[in-house]
């Protein structure tokens, strides 16, 4: 009986350069998952706005309303979905690319191609979702004739930010996922804690000064923090410390995310 044998290239440079050679198979699967996410829903993309505009209205009445929770001198509607943006996006990239393995087992068992296609496409096809939600933050916006911030020229450097940790944590998940499936149910609890753990519906401030650098080691805190300094400005600041602890705590979470990844690659075919 013949055997078939997946691998990749000698050199460890090439596998890199193949990265570049399977693009196109990087925006087939971007454009697939697209597709099937919205195939035969009723209202299609429309989702991608429901859910956070659903979270944002839950969100203000239980810390706008009943929290009394500060502001900042802005809507609190607007307070959240700033809030919102970058956690949905990271979120459901996180959710989206640690099941894309295990959802691909069929391509990856029989071809050769380098698996952080898979995990990198499911992180772009959540950013789609991102833009689907920035337009409604616009229209948040017109709504209460607030003008942003001048320092909203900053913005794309916080999406990269939003970019590096949802990759990072995406691809630590998708490889865990395909040595220990026990990661399917604690994916979603992590996803629902970590809403009510980062500030999406309150401001960083409010914690207390001592503890506020540790709260920082939380990523998305510096990245929401930016987010609403961005867009908001007025007495939205940035917590200095607590932006070196989050771009700190990203690199760390991509460099180290990758390499496990391609450490456990190889096992990927047979594992699956």
């Amino acid at each position: 009986m013949d055997e078939l044998i997946i691998e990749a290239g000698r050199a460890e440079r090439q596998y890199w350069r193949d990265l570049w050679r399977y693009r196109e198979l990087f925006v087939f699967l971007a454009w697939r998952d697209l597709l099937v996410r919205y195939k035969q829903t009723v209202v299609g993309v429309a989702w991608s706005l429901i859910r956070p505009l659903l979270t944002m209205l839950v969100l203000t009445v239980v810390f706008g309303k009943f929290g009394k929770m500060p502001s900042g001198g802005v809507p609190y509607p607007l307070l959240v979905f700033c809030g919102m943006l970058p956690w949905q996006f990271f979120s459901t990239a996180m959710s989206e690319s640690g099941n894309s393995l295990v959802a691909n087992s069929n391509l990856i068992s029989k071809v050769y191609f380098p698996r952080l296609v898979v995990p990198a496409s499911s992180v772009i096809t959540s950013f789609v979702d991102f833009l689907i939600s920035a337009a409604f933050l616009i229209a948040l916006m017109i709504w209460y004739r607030f003008i942003p911030s001048p320092h909203i020229v900053a913005l794309p450097l916080f999406i990269l930010l939003a970019l590096a940790a949802s990759f990072g944590v995406g691809v630590w998940i998708a490889a865990l996922m395909v040595q220990y499936r026990d990661f399917r149910f604690i994916v979603p609890f992590v996803v629902q804690f970590g809403l009510y753990i980062s500030p999406v519906g309150f401001l960083s401030s409010v914690v207390p000064e001592k503890w506020r650098l540790l709260y920082s080691l939380n990523p998305m805190v510096g990245i929401i923090d930016g987010f609403r300094w961005c867009i908001l400005g007025g007495d939205h600041t940035l917590y200095a410390a607590g932006l070196g602890a989050t771009v700190f705590v990203v690199m760390l979470l991509l460099i180290t995310g990758v390499y496990y990844f391609r450490k456990t690659e190889k096992s990927f075919a047979d594992v699956i």
